[in-house]
């Protein structure tokens, strides 16, 4: 059985772990690389209050904009992903690079629009970074500007970015205050394009006045909040990572075997509803809960039958709270959630009576693979560390192979009972 599973991409670390995958009532899976393709690519920006196409002719015209400047510039700057070496002869969107998918995407995208990214780093060299984390949700790093400053950029979730600035650049390059008008337009335009299935960023920027850091100045990470103050929005830019091709019918055949799949992503609520849409984790048809309350067509009484659950809900929610949920809700999101949080997700379904097979890849998340039922870590993207704690390793990422692991166990535990 083991070979005949890793035939079928998954390489089974424990033998026992056959007898359990049969069992499986519910899969806890990410989103993404494991339902989507894992092919990222920039599909839209938001800058000058326009979103634009990313690769069209329209968007070009605009490039001598101030707006594109500071977008591009943050870009560029905040990011520690790179080209492989010895690849100038390949075309740019088939270069091999060292960092997760969202990175690769920026990357390539702004050294088709711009130029070389490594003649840019190398103007303005990095002095200080703060990564990014499952909490704070953004990415921060200071660089030299010119002989006596430095700029700080930033990127990560759009509405934890948002809330650092104080100003935003208007279609003239001038600074202006962020008023309540402009946080409309920003909330429409992240709406638009999270509905979209698209993975949202929000990026900004600060130039540091010279008096207070000099040349000299050795940044400290405690006192990071000071940095982090009176920043400048420069905009948003949205990647779109297509679901993959057999998902669909997978999640078909987990419904008709009586297994529950569950989303559980860092991702925004509208891009994780979009893509669960698409896939088919919401039934066509089926509203959430929140589309139900602020629906003026559909009946009071109607029951939902989905929902998508914020990661600052979850937070407030007692253990009680959280089977409610999976009791009652034949159709869940998890969104903007973090690795605590998934741990809490997998023991909730334990305390329901549900075998629990969980995917996962960082190191984070190895407390919940270790505590699900089934662990199931990523063998193209996944950690070391998360290959070690789990029962199965997916050589493929792809959460049809997860279903095709299920069926198998079945298989063998109808077998066993024959005998």
């Amino acid at each position: 059985t083991a070979q005949s599973l890793k035939s079928k991409n998954c390489l089974l670390q424990k033998l026992e772990a056959v007898e359990t995958l049969g069992s499986t009532s519910v899969i806890c899976t990410d989103k993404t690389g494991t339902l989507t393709a894992n092919k990222m690519a920039v599909a839209h920006l938001w800058y000058d209050d326009v979103v634009h196409d990313a690769h069209c002719q329209e968007r070009r015209q605009h490039s001598q904009s101030k707006g594109w400047e500071a977008l591009s510039m943050v870009i560029g700057l905040c990011s520690n992903t790179t080209f492989e070496k010895n690849q100038d002869h390949i075309k740019v969107m088939d270069r091999k690079c060292d960092g997760d998918s969202s990175e690769s995407a920026l990357l390539k995208f702004y050294e088709l629009e711009v130029g070389p990214v490594n003649d840019f780093r190398e103007l303005h060299l990095k002095v200080f970074e703060i990564p990014f984390n499952s909490s704070n949700k953004y990415q921060v790093s200071i660089h030299e500007w010119d002989k006596d400053s430095y700029v700080l950029v930033i990127k990560g979730a759009p509405e934890k970015v948002i809330h650092l600035c104080s100003s935003y650049l208007d279609s003239q390059g001038k600074e202006k205050a962020l008023d309540t008008s402009f946080y409309e337009h920003f909330t429409g335009a992240h709406d638009q394009l999270a509905s979209q299935g698209e993975r949202v960023l929000g990026f900004a920027h600060k130039h540091l006045d010279p008096s207070r850091y000099p040349q000299s100045c050795v940044f400290d990470p405690d006192k990071s909040d000071e940095l982090l103050q009176g920043l400048c929005f420069a905009g948003l830019v949205s990647l779109f990572d297509p679901p993959r091709e057999n998902v669909s019918e997978a999640i078909a055949k987990c419904r008709m075997a009586g297994i529950k799949v569950i989303m559980v992503t860092g991702d925004h609520p509208n891009t994780a509803k979009a893509i669960g849409r698409a896939v088919g984790i919401i039934s066509p048809g089926v509203h959430t809960a929140d589309e139900l309350l602020t629906s003026q067509v559909l009946s009071s009484h109607s029951k939902p039958q989905a929902i998508v659950i914020h990661g600052s809900r979850l937070t407030d929610m007692t253990d009680s709270d959280i089977e409610g949920i999976l009791k009652n809700y034949p159709e869940i999101i998890f969104a903007r959630t973090s690795p605590t949080q998934k741990l809490r997700i997998v023991e909730g379904c334990q305390r329901v009576g549900w075998v629990v097979a969980v995917t996962g890849d960082g190191v984070n998340d190895a407390p919940a693979l270790r505590k699900a039922n089934i662990g199931v870590a990523m063998g193209i993207t996944g950690t070391e560390v998360a290959k070690q704690v789990s029962d199965m390793i997916l050589l493929d990422d792809n959460f049809a192979s997860i279903v095709t692991a299920v069926e198998e166990g079945r298989l063998l535990f109808d077998n066993l009972k024959k005998t």
